[in-house]
């Protein structure tokens, strides 16, 4: 007699696990800028929205205002150009993070 397969803890072969990543040789450091842009996004908008923020609060001389909004928006020109460069679109960045939507906020 032998034992029902237990479907909670099932283990496939070792070689023929699923991936998650697709991990293709062609498209390596396509994939690895994809994610070093995604966390340069991530951090690109959090020091907009702070920049902002100490703006409306006046935290910032002018000349300061002027060398954050420019510093900004070199930020920004330079990550189209490596956008470009890799073939990824800005909605490209935005991971999907299951039940918690999103990580990037729709613009």
């Amino acid at each position: 007699m032998t034992a029902a397969p237990d479907h909670d803890h099932h283990v496939e072969p070792h070689g023929s696990r699923r991936r998650r990543l697709d991990l293709e040789p062609d498209t390596v450091e396509r994939d690895l800028m994809k994610l070093v842009l995604t966390v340069v996004e991530l951090l690109r908008q959090l020091m907009e929205r702070q920049a902002l923020r100490r703006f409306d609060e006046g935290g910032l001389t002018e000349e300061q205002e002027e060398r954050v909004g420019l510093t900004l928006m070199l930020l920004e020109d330079r990550m189209a150009e490596l956008r470009n460069r890799y073939g990824l679109r800005p909605e490209d960045l935005n991971l999907d993070l299951g039940p918690l939507g999103p990580l990037l906020p729709r613009e």
